[in-house]
């Protein structure tokens, strides 16, 4: 899988959370959070295609994109590779530094226990 920019990454989140849209529709979205020219986007998702991240669909004169990868896929490679270029390999490294540096709602405190109660029974 290639590994999205930071641009792709955020078009990306548009097509999962959105679904199918075209380049204006996903440009506007871009564009409540910061300024993105309209052909910056087109850009960017052409060259997405090329890559294999999203799909195009040329049948009509507007073209509809979807994302060609799901998002647990592409969140599981990142995960991967930060795993293993920063922390050599340690979840609990990762989990450690990850839960020290923000405040962790009680919500996601109690689903944290939840997994590992669940690890833990699963062994």
């Amino acid at each position: 899988m290639n590994k999205p920019t930071e641009s792709e990454l955020e078009i990306l989140k548009v097509l999962w959370t959105k679904g199918a849209s075209t380049v204006r529709e996903v440009n506007e979205i871009l564009n409540e959070a910061r300024e993105v020219g309209y052909t910056t986007t087109l850009k960017i998702m052409q060259l997405m295609a090329q890559k294999g991240l999203v799909n195009r669909d040329e049948s009509t004169r507007t073209h509809v994109y979807t994302a060609a990868v799901a998002q647990n896929n592409v969140q599981n490679h990142m995960l991967d590779q930060l795993l293993e270029s920063a922390f050599g390999g340690s979840a609990s490294e990762l989990v450690m530094n990850a839960l020290g540096r923000s405040k962790a709602s009680q919500k996601e405190l109690d689903e944290i226990k939840a997994l590992i109660q669940k690890l833990e029974s699963d062994e």
